[in-house]
C-alpha cells in the first residue's frame, strides 16, 4: 500500500485520524505523534468534529496529548483549539504556531472570514530550525510558506515522514486533488521556495502526511513531490482562462472538473457543492492577489 487513508498507526510513532472537515470523511487529517509517552497533535480540524477525533484518540490509547502543533491558521487546523482544551482540561496543553501565525491565532478573523473561530492565546512561537523534541524523537520545522505566511511544515527524520499540511497541495485521493493558491495571503513567489525545500528534502523522505488528504508513500510520496509545481501551475493558468471567459463559479467549477478531476468519487459531477466552494476561494486567491480583475 502507498497510499494510507486509513485510521490508525502508519509508522512507528504516528497515527492518522480522520477529522470529518463538514461531517465528511476523508477530507481532513488529524496526525498525533507518540514517542515514550509524549504526545504530539498536528492540528485540530474545526470544533464540531473535535469530540469524535478525541474518542478515535481514545480508542487508539493517545488521548490526552501534551502538545498541539498548527501548521498555519485557517479555520479548519485551529478552530477546535478552544474545545480540545476543555476536553482534557486536566493536562495542560502547550500550543505550537510558527512565530508569523501567534498574531493571526489571537485575532482569528483576519484569516478566516465569515467563519465563528475564538482566539488562540498562549502560544510558543517556532521558526525555521527549530527542533520539537519528544523524549529523543527530534521534529524539525520549515517555514513552508506561501499558502499562507504562517505555515509551517514538521520533518519526522527517523521516521522519514514530513507533514506538510495545506502548503503544497492538497491531495483526497488518486482521482481528487485541489491547489493552495487561496485568500487571504497567498504568495507565489513563497509558495516556489517551498517547492524547492521539498524537492531538497526528497532523498530523505519515504512519506508525505498531507492535511487534506492522507498519507502518501513509496512512489507515491515521490509522485506529489513531481507533481506539485507542474500542478500549481496548470491549475492557476486554467481558472485564469476560464474566468476571462465567465466570471460564474458553476462555470468555472464544471471546467475544473472536466479537465482535472473527471472521476473523482469525492466531487461527482451529480454534486460539486464543496468543490464549488473550494474553487470559490481559488478564485478569491487570485484576485486577491493580482493574478486577475473582477
Amino acid at each position: 500500500m502507498v497510499f494510507i487513508n486509513s485510521e490508525g498507526k502508519f509508522n512507528e510513532n504516528t497515527y492518522l485520524i480522520d477529522g470529518q472537515l463538514f461531517r465528511m470523511k476523508g477530507n481532513m487529517a488529524i496526525y498525533v505523534i507518540e514517542n515514550k509517552g509524549v504526545r504530539l497533535m498536528i492540528d485540530t480540524g474545526e470544533s464540531l468534529s473535535i469530540r469524535k477525533t478525541v474518542k478515535k484518540m481514545k480508542e487508539f490509547g493517545i488521548f490526552p496529548v501534551q502538545k498541539l502543533l498548527i501548521t498555519h491558521s485557517h479555520f479548519d487546523h485551529m478552530q477546535g483549539v478552544g474545545r480540545l482544551r476543555e476536553l482534557q482540561n486536566e493536562v495542560e496543553l502547550e500550543v505550537f504556531a510558527s512565530e508569523n501565525a501567534v498574531d493571526n491565532l489571537k485575532n482569528p478573523e483576519r484569516m478566516n472570514k465569515g467563519f465563528e473561530v475564538d482566539s488562540v492565546e498562549k502560544v510558543t512561537p517556532l521558526k525555521e530550525g527549530d527542533i520539537i523534541d519528544l523524549n529523543g524523537l527530534k521534529l524539525e520545522i520549515f517555514n513552508f510558506f506561501g499558502h499562507t505566511h504562517d505555515h509551517i511544515a514538521v520533518f519526522d527524520e527517523k521516521n522519514k515522514n514530513i507533514f506538510t499540511g495545506d502548503a503544497i497541495l492538497d491531495r483526497y485521493d488518486r482521482e481528487t486533488f485541489t491547489p493552495t493558491f487561496m485568500p487571504t495571503d497567498f504568495n507565489e513567489s513563497e509558495l516556489f521556495m517551498t517547492f524547492e525545500k521539498l524537492r531538497k528534502l526528497k532523498k530523505k523522505l519515504n512519506s508525505i502526511s498531507l492535511a487534506h488528504f492522507g498519507v502518501w508513500t513509496g512512489e507515491d510520496c515521490e509522485m506529489i513531490i513531481n507533481e506539485m509545481e507542474d500542478l500549481h501551475h496548470k491549475t492557476k493558468e486554467s481558472i485564469i482562462e476560464w474566468y476571462s471567459e465567465s466570471h460564474s463559479r458553476d462555470y468555472i467549477t464544471a471546467k475544473y472538473h472536466e479537465k482535472f478531476i473527471p472521476n473523482s468519487k469525492i466531487h461527482t459531477k451529480e454534486n460539486l457543492t464543496l468543490l464549488k466552494w473550494v474553487i470559490n476561494l481559488l478564485i478569491i486567491g487570485l484576485l486577491n492577489s493580482g493574478y486577475m480583475h473582477r
